[in-house]
Parts: structure tokens; C-alpha cells; sequence
């Protein structure tokens, strides 16, 4: 008997990512792989997987899955509100943590409160075929990861190495603040701009200085135009050169790029963003920042502030360190005492709410 997760509702934009299609994009095959890349790390790791094990990415609230098989254990990252249902008895759990799925149980990962994205990996990893070494679906390409493209009802998920779990539940004792997802930055209110880091782009001179210097002082909305191939920007318009054409001829892109077309409404690329445009590029955020703006939602404001590429690199690699500091940092959890109110344990989804059922704290 294998190990296996029936989707019983698929949510609204759920697909199958990992961190990427790599080394195909001269191609033109985007890289595609999570929005949120440190998030699905943390999900794998708390799962056990390596780092680049596919795993389900949900945007704005997630599936409801239902075991079946062998005892399967998943783990959740995000500000995610996640329900398990087991024997008709309901119980809100904790995010940032695993939880072994019994046959019959019924988890539902429901609304991202905060930022965009939520992630849920499977110990032992998903069983599908691999396109160009990656688990990725790539909406834009059409790709035929898991057989098809956002998740379906009635979908059976099968795990990759079905190994019964063993030893006590773990979970991440010091999650990323709100801004390490798509939240306001420290000591700013929730209505206040997202500071997004960016490096000039090789067409900065086809715009007028008095745009350029309305792009860093400007603040910039997210539009409901947004999605895992790009999100488009309304705010000050970023006028072209007179002189010269609002297009160029097309040359390549990365995500994270900012095109801007004729209309001036920049455009942010993102993780299945095409590999060239001829549209000119002012700018592209920042590494160390882009997973952070993939997690915005529409009505998030930002502002944007130059850093060299060399800056740049200095704080992806600060952050690296970070995250690999707080996967260190897993711990197991145990489930102690019956029937009381859920208090928080990591200020996030679950404050939000109570409930009588199983109260969970961290071993000491």
C-alpha cells in the first residue's frame, strides 16, 4: 500500500513547483519554479526532503487534500490557516510545522493572510515525471508537469519515497517576520510602502531624467493584473525619451526585470516570465528582494531604491546565510493537554482564530 493525497478542492491557483528549470533559457523555456523560493526551502526541510523536492505552491488561499494509504507527513509554510479534520473532530493548526496524515484524515490549507503564496511539501517528495530535470509547471509554457497545469479535483497525488514518518512532528520555532513574505518592512504600518531593492537597467538612457527620478521617489501599486508570469505596476507614469521609440529590439530577460511599455505602467517579471522583450528594462529588483515582491498582493503599495549589482549580491548572500541559520533551527514539536483554546505560538495565522480542540506546544 502506497502513500497518497486525493485533492478534494484544489483551491484557486495551485500548481506543482520546485526551484526551477535551469540552463534552458536560451531556449526560451522560462525557469519557472517557486515564488517564493526561501519558503519552499523551509517547507522541504521540514519535511526532510532536499531543497529542491517538488512540493504544492497555493497563491492567496490553498487545496483541501484527503489521505489515503500509509500514514503520509506534509509540512506547511506561509501565513497560512490550516484545518485537519480527523474521526469528524476538527482542529486549527499551526503553519511552520509538519503533521502526519492518517488514512481518511481531511487537511484544508485555507486564506493567505499574509503576502501571496503558501507551500506545502510532502515527506519523500511528490512521484511525477520530471520536464528538463524540474518538477515545475510552467503556466506560460504549457508544460505537462503532473499532468496538466493548476491542480484538479479528484487529482491523486503519489509520495516519491512513501517511508513511514518517524519521530515526533517538527516546526520552525523562528519563522520570517511579515516583511520576509510579502508584509510591510519593520517599524512600518501595514498601509506603509514595501521598500524593494533594484539595480539600474541596460536601458535606463531611453528614459527622461525627470522619470527616472520619479521611479525612486514614486510609490507603485501592485494591479489585480498579477500572476506567476509577471505583475504590472500602476503609479507614476515612467515617460520614454521623445527622441527614441518606446520599444527596442527584444533582448533577454531575468526575472525580476521591470519593462516598461509605451503606455509607461511598468511590468515586473516574474518566475514564468517570458526569456526576451522588446520593451525597455529601467531597472530589476534585486535578488535578495524578489521573492519578497512576487509575494505581494494586489493593493500592496512599494517603493523602490537603487543598489549596485555588487550590493546586491552582498545581501543574497547575507540572506542565504540567514535562512540556512533558521532551517538549522528545526525543532520537534509534541502535542500536550486536550480541549483548550489555541494560544499563538509563532504570531501568525493561527492568532487569528480559536478553537477547543488540541492545543500544541515546542518541547522544551
Amino acid at each position: 500500500m502506497t502513500s497518497r493525497l486525493i485533492v478534494t478542492h484544489p483551491g484557486p491557483f495551485t500548481t506543482v513547483q520546485d526551484l526551477g528549470r535551469r540552463g534552458f533559457r536560451r531556449y526560451g523555456v522560462p525557469v519557472s519554479g517557486a515564488l517564493h523560493p526561501d519558503l519552499a526551502r523551509i517547507a522541504n526541510a521540514l519535511a526532510d526532503n532536499g531543497e529542491d523536492a517538488p512540493l504544492l505552491e497555493f497563491c492567496r488561499s490553498g487545496p483541501t487534500l484527503r489521505a489515503a494509504g500509509k500514514a503520509v507527513r506534509v509540512a506547511c509554510t506561509g501565513d497560512v490557516e490550516i484545518v485537519l479534520t480527523r474521526n469528524g473532530r476538527r482542529a486549527l493548526l499551526c503553519p511552520w510545522r509538519t503533521v502526519t496524515l492518517e488514512e481518511g484524515d481531511l487537511l484544508r490549507l485555507g486564506m493567505v493572510f499574509t503576502g501571496r503564496a503558501g507551500y506545502l511539501a510532502v515527506s519523500g517528495g511528490l512521484a511525477l515525471e520530471k520536464i528538463m530535470g524540474s518538477g515545475s509547471t510552467c503556466l506560460l509554457g504549457r508544460d505537462k508537469s503532473l499532468g496538466g497545469l493548476l491542480l484538479r479535483k479528484g487529482q491523486v497525488l503519489s509520495v516519491g519515497r512513501p517511508n513511514p514518518p518517524a519521530g515526533p512532528e517538527r516546526y520552525l520555532p523562528r519563522p520570517p517576520g511579515r516583511d520576509g513574505y510579502g508584509g510591510p518592512d519593520p517599524g512600518c504600518g501595514p498601509d506603509d510602502p514595501v521598500a524593494i531593492r533594484v539595480i539600474p537597467g541596460p536601458q535606463v538612457d531611453r528614459f527622461t531624467d525627470e522619470t527616472l527620478a520619479g521611479f525612486y521617489t514614486g510609490v507603485f501599486t501592485v494591479t489585480r493584473d498579477a500572476g506567476r508570469t509577471g505583475s504590472r505596476l500602476a503609479g507614476p507614469r515612467l515617460l520614454h525619451r521623445k527622441d527614441l521609440p518606446p520599444e527596442i529590439v527584444s533582448d533577454a530577460m531575468v526575472p525580476g526585470a521591470i519593462q516598461v511599455p509605451g503606455n509607461g505602467a511598468p511590468i515586473v517579471m516574474l518566475a514564468d516570465g517570458p526569456t526576451v522583450g522588446g520593451y525597455p528594462k529601467i531597472a530589476a529588483v534585486a535578488s535578495v528582494d524578489l521573492p519578497r515582491f512576487a509575494s505581494l498582493e494586489e493593493g500592496r503599495r512599494v517603493r523602490f531604491h537603487a543598489v549596485t549589482a555588487e550590493k546586491g549580491a552582498d545581501l543574497l548572500l547575507e540572506r542565504r546565510r540567514h535562512l540556512a541559520t533558521q532551517i538549522a533551527s528545526i525543532a520537534p514539536l509534541t502535542l500536550v493537554g486536550d480541549r483548550v483554546d489555541l494560544t499563538p505560538l509563532f504570531g501568525t495565522a493561527q492568532s487569528r482564530r480559536t478553537t477547543n480542540d488540541t492545543r500544541e506546544q515546542p518541547t522544551p
